[in-house]
């Protein structure tokens, strides 16, 4: 997780928002992203879905079920549902999109466990604080 907290700062220095995402198989990191959505014009940059189309490209079904994405912030529902065509066998965040939704003023977005159920366990929030101060430091 906190390689995706320094992944979240590297995005939030290079003038993107503060999201960053780790990809694991067997306890070793195999993908890694951050968000790119400002620097690169491109709204699906998000590093969830980014990782979500990686790993379809190189890695089979039974492989993707066995990995596990840890994420700086709960995956929106866009993320949510690339993630939920990888098939990963988990999701681990640190900040709630509830938690986002007071940060930003807006309404609270649809959970990731309602899009990635009975695909994926999600859990979370795991290190809130820390990951709670990357988005205050942002904001």
């Amino acid at each position: 997780m906190r390689e995706a907290f320094e992944l979240a700062r590297e995005a939030a220095a290079r003038g993107d928002e503060p999201f960053g995402s780790v990809l694991v198989h067997d306890d070793t990191v195999v993908m890694t992203d951050s968000n790119r959505e400002i620097t690169e014009s491109d709204i699906r940059r998000h590093p969830e879905l980014h990782l979500a189309y990686r790993a379809c490209r190189e890695y089979d079904p039974d492989e993707r079920a066995e990995m596990v994405m840890y994420t700086s912030t709960e995956p929106c529902p866009m993320c949510a549902g690339g993630m939920a065509t990888a098939g990963f066998g988990r999701v681990v965040y640190s900040v709630g999109s509830d938690e986002i939704a007071t940060f930003t003023r807006s309404e609270p977005s649809v959970r990731s466990a309602e899009i990635l159920d009975g695909v994926s366990e999600v859990v979370g929030p795991v290190l809130n604080d820390e990951g709670r101060e990357i988005h205050q430091d942002y904001g």
